[in-house]
């Protein structure tokens, strides 16, 4: 599951909301062991959705780097030609 956790700092353009989310749910997924809690889980694990989406986001804004910012399409790139290697 937690492969699908990108790091989201440094970026341009910075991370959205959506993969802020996506992380967040990934996260979650992996701590509680639920892919989809059953309904009397259901708002324990949205909560803990919300408040990791929270603090990852609070997280991104006050990470400070003097590193110049990575380009989206060329890690991208990087990531298909690394799997390409190892799958084939």
């Amino acid at each position: 599951m937690c492969r699908n956790i990108k790091t989201l700092f440094n970026f341009e353009p910075p991370a959205t909301e959506d993969e802020i989310h996506a992380s967040a749910l990934q996260f979650v997924r992996k701590l509680s062991g639920f892919n989809k809690p059953s309904q009397s889980n259901e708002a324990a694990f949205d909560l803990a959705v919300t408040e990791v989406s929270d603090a990852a986001r609070k997280l991104l804004i006050s990470l400070q780097t003097n590193a110049p910012a990575r380009d989206r399409e060329i890690e991208a790139e990087k990531a298909r030609e690394r799997s390409r290697l190892r799958f084939g």
